[in-house]
């Protein structure tokens, strides 16, 4: 299950999400009676990971010139988080 914003629907998610038939797709929306700020389901999730992934300094800002380069830091980042976790226990 893939959860996206309203922004991400677009042509190349959904081709995206074609080429691999075990995933799915789900757009949160924002309904329209909602005021001010309200916490949309699954949506926290995304934004966490982003946090997490704004702590480490190559990610922090946009080093990197080929995006394979950037796509080979974030497993780093997700490792570095997950030796974290696993030295304070």
């Amino acid at each position: 299950m893939v959860w996206a914003d309203g922004g991400c629907n677009a042509h190349q998610v959904d081709g995206a999400i074609a080429r691999n038939p075990g995933l799915r797709i789900e757009i949160v929306k924002r309904s329209h009676d909602m005021k001010g700020f309200v916490v949309l389901p699954r949506r926290w999730v995304v934004e966490r990971t982003f946090s997490w992934f704004g702590r480490n300094r190559r990610l922090n800002r946009d080093y990197e010139n080929l995006a394979d380069t950037l796509a080979a830091f974030v497993p780093l980042a997700c490792i570095q988080i997950a030796v974290r976790r696993l030295a304070r226990r």
